[in-house]
């Protein structure tokens, strides 16, 4: 059963040169503030396992990755994450590329215990190629099918973001997707959830299939309002567009990165969101002067 945690407490639990899931997808639902606290600590030579987004991205901006496994890095609206990008270009981090359902086999072989699942995702494509440590495996059945043999995604700890969350560490989605936030919950030796709202034991509410994660897997659990952001969340947390826009112009240029980190990433959670709401109004009042 989980535990109600600070955000410092969670990332000074972790250790350097751990494997670290990261729940949601792309950019949507993405336990920043939890990213973010990392980029602010001492924790470097990291693996990082995602659906990547501005988590990654974040954390290669920081030097805290030493390698990547993901099907893609993306910010949705915008293609490529631009500092995984640069990471990627300047040789500064190891990526293991796996097809999005390969990706997921790997999770589920991770949450069952497993040491692979056979599947057909990667057949006649280049992966088994670019990962050359990936294998096969021949049906012991008659039909004698060649599968790939997708290896456990296995993980130290994992981060995920949910809309409610409870103080046993239950954790509910309100939005139209799950992700794979269970299957990381169950692939690692312990979980962490952040929440946008944290309620007493009973009540979460909603129908069944929308309690995603159980505490039964969950070491911590901590109230992040707005934890999400800039990514989507659950209904009226949709992704803040303008703030990723601004985020990604950001990235492509060495002194606009540096303002942007001195004025939004050197301090605490807090100094975050109101750096993020005064950055909001000025762009609205700027707006109203044009």
């Amino acid at each position: 059963m989980g535990a109600v945690m600070s955000i410092e407490e969670i990332v000074g639990s972790l250790d350097s040169g751990m494997t670290i899931g990261i729940g949601g997808w792309g950019s949507r639902r993405k336990p920043m503030a939890l990213v973010r606290a990392i980029c602010r600590s001492s924790l470097t030579d990291l693996t990082v396992v995602s659906y990547g987004g501005p988590d990654v991205g974040l954390l290669c901006a920081a030097g805290k990755v030493r390698r990547v496994v993901a099907p893609f890095v993306t910010l949705d609206s915008i293609a490529l994450e631009p500092h995984f990008r640069a990471a990627r270009q300047s040789g500064a981090i190891e990526f293991t590329e796996y097809d999005e359902g390969m990706f997921m086999f790997g999770l589920l072989a991770g949450a069952h215990r497993l040491p692979f699942l056979p599947t057909r995702a990667g057949l006649g494509s280049d992966v088994l190629r670019v990962v050359p440590g990936l294998r096969t495996v021949r049906s012991p059945y008659e039909d004698g099918e060649e599968l790939v043999a997708v290896p456990a995604l296995t993980m130290d700890a994992a981060l995920v973001h949910l809309d409610l969350a409870d103080t046993r560490g239950n954790g509910r989605y309100l939005g139209a997707d799950p992700y794979l936030d269970d299957l990381f919950a169950k692939a690692a030796a312990r979980c962490y959830v952040s929440c946008e709202r944290m309620v007493e034991p009973g009540g979460l509410g909603g129908p069944p299939q929308t309690l995603l994660v159980s505490r039964m897997h969950v070491t911590g659990v901590v109230e992040t309002p707005d934890g999400g952001h800039f990514t989507g969340r659950g209904p009226g947390g949709e992704r803040d567009e303008a703030f990723q826009r601004h985020y990604a112009a950001s990235a492509a240029d060495p002194e606009a990165w540096a303002a942007f980190a001195d004025r939004f990433l050197s301090g605490d959670e807090a100094a975050y969101q109101e750096a993020v709401r005064r950055w909001h109004e000025r762009d609205r009042v700027e707006g109203e002067t044009r």
